[in-house]
C-alpha cells in the first residue's frame, strides 16, 4: 500500500499544496464571473 501511495504521489504534476491553491484560485475566478454576469 505504501508503494502505491508513493507512485501516485510521484505522478502528481505539482505538490498537493500547489494543487489546492490552484483549485481555490479557479473557484474564486468562477465565482467572480458568475456574480459579475448575474449583476448585469
Amino acid at each position: 500500500m505504501i508503494n502505491l501511495a508513493e507512485e501516485i504521489h510521484r505522478e502528481l504534476p505539482a505538490s498537493p499544496l500547489a494543487f489546492g491553491v490552484f483549485a481555490f484560485v479557479v473557484f474564486v475566478v468562477l465565482l467572480y464571473l458568475v456574480l459579475r454576469l448575474d449583476r448585469d
